[in-house]
């Protein structure tokens, strides 16, 4: 049974795992958010993302890609970049949130451009694009399931992907780091944790499992046709790469200012 537990930038759901019996029957569904970003973006949160969890395996992750309004006249990144620094304050960039991958980018995006845009957070990505479609926001880092229908439509212009590596669903964008940024590198991803103290045996099982379902034809397939890539690496690798995104998105989100209450 799936269950959505909404609220509180995903801490509510994310605290109801931490605290649920470490049995194996209740995981949860991680992200970025409430385990990478809201525990540097709130003052306290109910659960420790390290302590209160074990890993069992990375999902898949998406790519961002950076898009525009179809009339910008930025063609590209670095033209995007001379825009910007030309008019400082002026442009926009919106987000499904404070915290959210979107965000986050855009974030990074100003600290490495030296760039002053404006961040204007929605209650979702797609609730951004009848603004971006307008004209009245500037730009976006959305998933590629928002992006790509629109930019193969013409009704938005792609610059880059946000991930190293291009993007199998628009192998002719280039990577932000491609356009200038070497390091840059933001995608949404998710991942399988179920609370500490769950048994190895029952981890083990569970990343058996999840690495054989990520392998099935069909679901690379629909995977393939949104943009989405796979992971399925160990339970001891998820622990390294969520412990380096902590690290890694700390400075950046404290020098951006951003934060949350309860």
């Amino acid at each position: 049974m799936i269950e959505n537990v909404v609220g509180a930038s995903g801490n509510l759901a994310t605290d109801r795992v931490a605290k649920a019996a470490p049995d194996g029957y209740t995981l949860l569904m991680a992200n970025r958010g409430p385990i990478v970003a809201n525990p540097i973006l709130y003052h306290k949160v109910p659960f420790d993302p390290i302590k209160d969890f074990a890993p069992i395996s990375g999902l898949c992750f998406q790519p961002n890609i950076l898009v525009t309004h179809i009339d910008l006249s930025a063609q590209n990144v670095q033209e995007l970049v001379l825009l910007a620094r030309s008019q400082p304050g002026k442009l926009t960039f919106a987000s499904g949130g404070v915290g959210t991958s979107e965000h986050l980018a855009g974030e990074l995006f100003k600290s490495m451009a030296l760039v002053d845009v404006r961040h204007v957070p929605y209650r979702s990505i797609a609730t951004a694009v009848p603004d971006l479609l307008a004209g009245r926001i500037t730009m976006a880092f959305a998933g590629t399931t928002v992006a790509l229908p629109l930019v193969r439509e013409g009704k938005l212009r792609a610059l880059a992907v946000t991930s190293l590596m291009r993007s199998p669903a628009a192998p002719d964008l280039p990577t932000m780091a491609e356009s200038g940024f070497p390091t840059f590198d933001t995608t949404a991803w998710f991942g399988l944790m179920a609370p500490a103290g769950t048994p190895e045996p029952i981890i083990d099982r569970l990343h058996r499992e999840t690495v054989r379902v990520l392998a099935l034809p069909g679901l690379r397939k629909k995977f393939d046709e949104l943009g989405v890539e796979t992971i399925g690496n160990s339970p001891a690798e998820f622990a390294a790469a969520i412990q380096a995104e902590i690290r890694r998105w700390t400075k950046v989100i404290k020098d951006s200012g951003a934060s949350l209450t309860d």
